[in-house]
């Protein structure tokens, strides 16, 4: 087992694995990985067997503690079809022992949700089992499995007629300057915060990933932008990044709308839609109010879950 450190020079041969790979999405690519690369010390890492590359792990290194990754939704090691659950033990064996001589003090993994995963890749929690990770952070996320979903509440079911009896309808946008404006004035009226991405970041990475990213408005009849939301596409979910309407688009549906607009027009040939999270503090507070208005669309539980290896012990 041998243990590369990720540079420039391995762009290809990193992009083609994740290609290929059984567990790795768009997210993995380094041209997303790099676009905040400012960030973040990048510690990312390559794995070969007998010369072989087998998987890989995105990381940065902060502080003597190896993270994989703060800057990404989900990370861990992404595995081809080839790679074997005793290939995963020696790659954990491996990287333990190699970090414990540099110094390092803890693994911070955050495992793909097996939602994203286009073959079964749970390899790496057998692996940090016998590691004896402690599990730290256990998010829920809210998600339906297109091909056999339970209907929505009624709740629900009000809002999108709602919508449709106002007039409101939803189209996809190339230009995201009008609902960045009504999601960072959400963010920072309720939470103090603003997007993760900022717009010119979410421009760049639509620029590189046209296929994957989607942005889908609502508007009245005066084609006036009053709600929308931010899709993420892989190749088996739609996953919802961003959503936000204004005091209008609320009072009318329009979220509603749109997501019901995904679920059964945009993306009803996915395996899985995806609303993401309604947690805070690291799992240990639920938002009820939040998931009880994904669940009316008959979203159930998906756990995005962050481990630690305690390389002291």
């Amino acid at each position: 087992m041998k243990i590369k450190l990720y540079s420039s020079e391995y762009k290809d041969a990193w992009d083609k694995f994740i290609r290929d790979s059984k567990n790795g999405t768009f997210l993995f690519y380094r041209d997303f990985i790099e676009y905040h690369a400012g960030r973040f010390r990048d510690y990312s890492l390559m794995f070969y067997l007998n010369d072989v590359l087998v998987a890989l792990m995105p990381g940065h290194m902060e502080d003597r503690i190896f993270y994989s990754h703060k800057g990404l939704t989900y990370g861990g090691l992404i595995t081809g079809d080839k790679t074997t659950a005793a290939d995963v033990l020696s790659i954990f064996e491996y990287l333990t022992t190699t970090f414990r001589h540099q110094g390092i003090r803890k693994i911070v993994y955050k495992a793909v949700p097996h939602i994203y995963h286009i073959r079964p890749a749970e390899e790496d929690l057998y692996a940090l089992f016998r590691h004896k990770a402690i599990l730290t952070s256990c998010n829920i996320s809210s998600t339906l499995l297109l091909p056999d979903r339970t209907k929505y509440s009624d709740l629900r079911k009000r809002g999108v007629k709602k919508a449709l009896k106002n007039n409101l309808a939803v189209k996809k946008a190339t230009d995201y300057s009008g609902f960045w404006q009504i999601l960072s004035r959400n963010l920072k009226d309720k939470y103090e915060t603003e997007p993760v991405h900022s717009l010119a970041e979410i421009d760049y990475l639509k620029s590189k990933f046209p296929r994957n990213i989607h942005l889908f408005t609502v508007g009245n009849t005066d084609s006036n932008i009053i709600g929308g939301c931010l899709v993420f596409e892989t190749e088996r979910v739609a996953h919802v990044q961003y959503v936000a309407a204004t005091e209008e688009g609320k009072k009318l549906g329009a979220i509603d709308l749109v997501i019901d607009h995904i679920i059964n027009t945009a993306f009803a040939h996915k395996t899985y839609f995806d609303y993401g999270t309604s947690t805070e503090n690291g799992g240990w507070h639920l938002n009820e109010n939040l998931i009880h208005q994904k669940e009316g669309f008959g979203a159930r539980g998906t756990v995005y879950n962050i481990y630690t290896i305690d390389l002291s012990i």
